[in-house]
């Protein structure tokens, strides 16, 4: 199933403030989609990344499940507008291994302040997708003030 893009102008603005997310760049995560209320980030697998097992570490898995919800209520939000995460809970499902990890955040209600994300992070080795985490997010709308 091909996922609708976001436009180009939303997607211009979401890369521009990904870019200057310092956490994002330090642990290698990408952007691999941009849909209006839809953002995937992906994070290869490297040893700064793991923990003392050789899974993904909890905290890099929830922190690129944050951004990509984050970015996805950020899709929907008007252009002079930026998003600041009020909550989040992550459960983690299994442990994370393989040759990268996918997190997906996908809005489940935007409201004019409040919007909620629902937040998955899947595990991929070869044609493998296993779900790993799965969470919930709160976001906040800050009106009138332009992320940049």
């Amino acid at each position: 199933m091909e996922e609708e893009n976001a436009t180009p102008e939303v997607q211009e603005r979401v890369r521009a403030s990904f870019e200057r997310q310092g956490l994002m760049a330090h642990l290698g995560a990408r952007l691999s989609h941009i849909g209006p209320g839809r953002v995937h980030i992906v994070l290869p697998s490297r040893p700064e990344v793991t923990q003392q097992h050789g899974y993904f570490h909890a905290g890099a898995t929830s922190a690129i499940a944050d951004s990509a919800g984050g970015y996805a209520a950020f899709t929907l939000f008007p252009e002079d507008a930026s998003v600041l995460t009020v909550e989040y809970k992550v459960n983690l499902l299994a442990p994370a291994q393989g040759e990268h990890i996918e997190a997906v955040g996908q809005v489940l209600r935007s409201g004019r302040t409040l919007t909620i994300c629902q937040l998955e992070v899947f595990a991929i080795q070869g044609t493998t997708r296993s779900l790993v985490a799965a969470g919930q997010q709160t976001l906040i709308c800050l009106h009138d003030r332009p992320d940049h």
